[in-house]
């Protein structure tokens, strides 16, 4: 990898050393639309060495296992130094103030745009649904609280006031009716 001794390859790319992943990608994209010799108003052979410097870079802080030795090689650590508590010697009965804390739990986080667009047709349809039952009841007026009886034909209200004058138990005892006999002695 052969290099000047003043320039790293964040540097280079415009970068600090704990850039994301995605800045690296963003900021190479942007500088080699600008230095690919096909492009530029810059020398030719300008052009390509700027270009070729740009894509070395890439490749090894693209690369997390060539990024980590190339890290420790310029001296920088991503892991910070671990350093005890301020408060290391307050008593263990003394509870965390948790309503000082920006977070109250560890997994909260905002919500992706997925999440919101999802929200917002739930939402929609809610609304939605709310709107069409209102509608349906003033569409139907005051039919839709009534109850309906069936009507009933004349025949079918003969049939029934037939069997409501049904005999009763008693009664059939006195009719001789041989089904009645048998079961009763």
């Amino acid at each position: 990898m052969p290099q000047s001794s003043e320039t790293s390859y964040y540097s280079l790319l415009g970068l600090h050393p704990s850039a994301s992943v995605i800045d690296i990608r963003r900021a190479y994209r942007e500088l080699s639309k600008r230095y690919h010799p096909d492009t530029t108003e810059l020398p030719a052979s300008l052009a390509t060495a700027k270009f070729q410097q740009i894509n070395e870079a890439y490749a090894t802080l693209s690369h997390p296992d060539r990024r980590l030795s190339y890290d420790l090689k310029i001296g920088y650590s991503r892991f910070g130094v671990i350093q005890a508590p301020a408060d290391l010697h307050r008593p263990v009965r003394y509870s965390y103030d948790y309503s000082k804390s920006a977070y109250l739990d560890a997994s909260d986080r905002p919500l992706s745009s997925g999440e919101i667009f999802a929200l917002f047709i739930l939402g929609l349809t809610f609304v939605g649904c709310l709107l069409l039952a209102i509608a349906i009841g003033f569409a139907r007026g005051e039919a839709a609280f009534q109850t309906q009886s069936p009507q009933l034909t004349p025949k079918v209200q003969q049939q029934i006031s037939s069997l409501s004058h049904f005999p009763s138990y008693g009664e059939c005892q006195n009719y001789n009716f041989p089904i009645f006999k048998s079961t009763i002695s």
